[in-house]
């Protein structure tokens, strides 16, 4: 019998523009030579969208940031995002293994048990000062360990700065996300709500040295691109980020 549940319809809507765009970028692999140069060809595009996102943000998402951060104590705050970094680990740990990082990909899942286990479901830490150091995997990376081109710039609506690997790469981050995934959808609302408000309000404070730059659209986009060539230094995809994103920090 076919499983024609919500879940799974779902699911097979999401696998199809995956499929679809990976086919597209798989493609555009098959062109000799480095990577454009231009890795912003939507800019007026992408500036629309920033500025829609900048609005967004300055009116509903950093007042409630702030606001978090002014109610909530700090040492909650932490162990708020402790557990969200437990609870989403599955996307490291699938795509360490899938990169071949076996070694690693052990070390992870040892990491997340004890911090589950030990932890109180990740609202502590133990396993990094027991040594498991936390790892960012995610299927953007993999992409690139796959030798899928990186593609353009983009800014998504809401969501922020991406290139178009990462961006896809985000169809297959939800698809093993328990956040996101987690079955009932009424407390699946409210855990993906605090994400949302615990990850902005992490940033109140950084966000002031994009808005005093001269110009905050290329300051995100430059740091966005540099935050990835880094975080790709150990995978085959690293010579996909022209020289001035492959600089160390």
């Amino acid at each position: 019998m076919h499983d024609r549940s919500p879940a799974s319809f779902r699911r097979s809507r999401m696998r199809a523009p995956l499929l679809v765009a990976l086919g597209l970028i798989t493609q555009a692999c098959a062109a000799p030579g480095r990577q454009v140069e231009n890795v912003d060809p939507f800019e007026p595009l992408n500036r629309q969208v920033f500025a829609f996102n900048e609005t967004a943000d300055a009116w509903v998402f950093r007042p409630v940031a702030q606001g978090y951060n002014t109610v909530v104590p700090k040492p909650v705050r932490t162990g708020v995002t402790n557990f969200y970094a437990n609870l989403t680990y599955p996307v490291t740990i699938v795509n360490g293994f899938l990169q071949g990082k076996v070694g690693q990909g052990v070390e992870d899942s040892v990491r997340m048990l004890v911090n589950t286990v030990f932890g109180v479901f990740g609202i502590f830490d133990p396993a990094t000062a027991g040594g498991l150091p936390r790892n960012q995997e995610d299927f953007g990376l993999t992409f690139a360990h796959w030798g899928i081109a990186q593609g353009p710039y983009v800014v998504l609506p809401v969501l922020g700065p991406y290139t178009m690997r990462s961006a896809i790469g985000l169809l297959g981050n939800v698809e093993i996300n328990p956040a996101v995934q987690w079955h009932d959808s009424s407390e699946r609302a409210k855990l993906l709500i605090l994400w949302f408000v615990e990850s902005r309000a992490a940033l109140v404070g950084i966000d002031d040295t994009m808005r005093e730059a001269f110009d905050p659209y290329l300051f995100m986009r430059d740091a966005y691109l540099q935050n990835r060539a880094f975080l790709l230094r150990d995978t085959d995809g690293a010579d996909d980020f022209p020289d001035e994103f492959d600089d160390d920090f």
